[in-house]
């Protein structure tokens, strides 16, 4: 369990950097790191994905930390994986912009198919890939276990 708090700290700091680097550097105009593609611009999101639940940041924040309790509690009877660790790093970094700046920070944006698409962050994106991994790591266990 030691480890799984070792390497979410370091990914909460990461996200953390990131995001004072944000804070610091950018403006709401877009910086396109590939042209009509990638970019970064500064988004205050006081929602949670897509910017859903815009404004109701106490409920926000209550769902962050009880999702943090359970995954503890389930890390405490079974094993983790890095998707446990991605997730939960992930909420933590998010958990920290609503309670210090009482909205996301988010920065990185794309263009698809001539479309801006929703602007996320570092911690969006180990949300993403940790929950992905926790289901189709869940679906082997499932299937380990029935055979």
């Amino acid at each position: 369990m030691k480890k799984f708090f070792i390497i979410s700290f370091i990914l909460v700091i990461v996200d953390i950097i990131i995001k004072i680097l944000v804070l610091n550097f950018l403006t709401d105009k877009p910086l396109f790191i590939i042209n009509n593609f990638l970019y970064l611009t500064y988004v205050k999101n006081e929602g949670a994905a897509f910017s859903i639940l815009e404004g109701r940041s106490i409920f926000l924040i209550l769902v962050g930390v009880i999702a943090i309790f359970l995954i503890i509690n389930y890390i405490k009877k079974h094993n983790y994986n890095f998707g446990l660790i991605m997730l939960f790093s992930g909420i933590i970094g998010n958990l920290i912009d609503r309670v210090f700046y009482g909205y996301v920070i988010d920065y990185i944006g794309t263009i698809l198919f001539n479309k801006y698409m929703p602007i996320f962050n570092f911690a969006d994106i180990l949300i993403v890939i940790g929950a992905f991994f926790v289901i189709v790591g869940s679906d082997k266990s499932e299937n380990r276990s029935n055979n």
